[in-house]
């Protein structure tokens, strides 16, 4: 039995999600199943037409309740959305452990560890009931004890260029 990739899309700039969507629409080129789960983004792509229409291939998953950013909602919103989040946890970890899909990619994951939502360790273990699946982890700030999990990282960066005249 293999064992999956880790990758990592993470740094200040935009684009580690569609970054991840264009792996996931990659994979399912060739055949294979991608279940994307986002967190702390609000709404997120859940209502997104074209996501649905790429069903049974890439299936989105969102388990927080709120359409708000979770950095924007109260203390007590962001208790309960904490709950909602950890079922997201444990459905990852099922998708992991019944090799429900080729491709895994925890959106905005990162962040979790960021708002202490989610532990270090935690997320080492999630990541060790991966099997064959590849797993790409996305967010702003990576840590060097999740840095060195990974297979491949990749840091996007915002550049902006002074045009001279």
């Amino acid at each position: 039995m293999g064992e999956g990739t880790i990758f990592i899309y993470t740094g200040e700039g935009r684009g580690k999600s569609p970054a991840a969507i264009g792996r996931a629409v990659q994979t399912a080129i060739t055949g294979k199943s991608v279940v994307i789960i986002q967190f702390l983004k609000g709404k997120g792509l859940e209502e997104s037409d074209f996501l649905r229409r790429l069903e049974p291939e890439i299936k989105l998953f969102r388990f927080e309740k709120s359409e708000e950013n979770f950095a924007e909602l109260s203390q007590e919103k962001k208790r309960d959305e904490i709950v909602n989040i950890k079922n997201g946890i444990n459905f990852a970890k099922k998708v992991l452990t019944t090799g429900e899909c080729d491709l895994l990619i925890l959106d905005e994951v990162l962040g979790l560890v960021e708002n202490n939502i989610l532990t270090v360790e935690e997320l080492k273990t999630l990541l060790e009931y991966r099997g064959d699946t590849d797993i790409i982890l996305t967010g702003n700030v990576l840590k060097d004890e999740i840095c060195v999990l990974a297979d491949e990282v990749s840091k996007i960066e915002r550049v902006k260029f002074k045009v001279w005249e």
